[in-house]
């Protein structure tokens, strides 16, 4: 069983950055697919980056350039560096996690794909 808890959104003008952050705890030592989703009112869900155990990444091309998705594994920690944020990001963010030891590219697959396990509950990040 994995908790995750996200931390850090708010609400900041075009062009501002933001840091979100999600705890995540682990009862085993399975290696984890990490990634952040966003879900804006009235729209689908997005995959918005992942990682995987490795370190390596990937991003939706909406992102891409200007958000950094990183992992703590001492701290149990997953964070979002989001800058040079537009009004098309105001959404709920999600941190999610699978039990899988596999790439960026493979996590983000499964990410949009709807196969991680588990999530938080979100943080809301609104960009006027």
């Amino acid at each position: 069983h994995v908790q995750l808890v996200e931390s850090g959104g708010g609400s900041v003008q075009a062009g501002q950055s933001l840091n979100l952050s999600c705890t995540f705890s682990t009862y085993d030592h399975y290696d984890y697919c990490l990634g952040w989703v966003r879900q804006a009112a009235g729209k689908e869900r997005e995959g918005v980056a992942a990682i995987g155990r490795d370190g390596s990444t990937r991003y939706a091309d909406s992102v891409k350039g200007r958000f950094t998705i990183s992992r703590d594994n001492a701290k149990n920690t997953l964070y979002l560096q989001m800058n040079s944020l537009k009004p098309e990001d105001t959404a709920m963010y999600y941190c999610a996690a699978a039990r899988f030891a596999g790439s960026g590219d493979y996590c983000y697959t499964r990410l949009i794909s709807g196969g991680f396990d588990y999530w938080g509950q979100g943080t809301q990040v609104t960009v006027s």
